[in-house]
């Protein structure tokens, strides 16, 4: 058993979460916006769908990763097209007063981790980044090694997300209306064009 396998794992998966991307936008918008239990939800959402990933291509599983790698255009476009009406839909929203702490249900909770592992497994492209990794890192091929690099990307995105979502709560207090009402709007913006983007890049090929 390689530890050091763990440790870059760990590694590999909080600088993969730590890319700027549409997911993360959202992320930091439901942290602002309904607080940190629905930020951390969501987090875990995404570190959910990147081990799951990162298993396929660990585990060696071809006959998923296969008809995964197939359907990546037709899936960068559904997943384009709900970046895009999420972005609406956040521009649209009507921001609160101010950021204060609001409660949030578990049926809340639970959506937000649902929808964010939706969203993150729509973009089958990633998987090719994981075999890409998985082979730098030389994995034997024995399930414990495979075992070890899925909890090191598991560990390491969750490790990201628990640090900024716990970041953005600290500050959420000392944002204005006002304030939050542009986050809102700047954030929908970006995360409709990551929409647009995704769907021209696969149009476009």
């Amino acid at each position: 058993m390689d530890l050091g396998l763990l440790a870059q794992g760990v590694i590999l998966g909080f600088t993969i979460a730590a890319a700027v991307g549409p997911i993360s936008l959202l992320i930091i918008r439901r942290t602002l916006t309904a607080g940190w239990s629905a930020g951390v939800a969501s987090g875990l959402g995404v570190a959910t769908a990147d081990a799951i990933y990162g298993a396929i291509a660990a585990f060696g599983l071809t006959a998923l990763s296969a008809p995964l790698v197939a359907l990546a255009d037709p899936l960068g476009v559904a997943g384009g097209v709900v970046l895009i009406w999420l972005g609406l839909r956040t521009m649209l929203a009507r921001p609160p007063d101010h950021a204060a702490p609001s409660p949030t249900t578990r049926r809340g909770i639970a959506g937000a981790y649902v929808s964010i592992v939706g969203l993150t497994l729509s973009n089958p492209m990633t998987i090719l980044l994981f075999v890409a990794i998985v082979v730098n890192l030389d994995v034997s091929g024995t399930p414990a090694d495979a075992a070890l690099v899925t909890l090191g990307f598991l560990v390491g995105s969750i490790a990201w997300w628990l640090a900024l979502v716990s970041a953005v709560a600290a500050l959420r207090t000392r944002i204005t209306g006002r304030l939050l009402h542009g986050v809102t709007v700047v954030s929908g913006l970006l995360i409709m064009l990551f929409g647009v983007a995704s769907i021209a890049t696969v149009l476009g090929g």
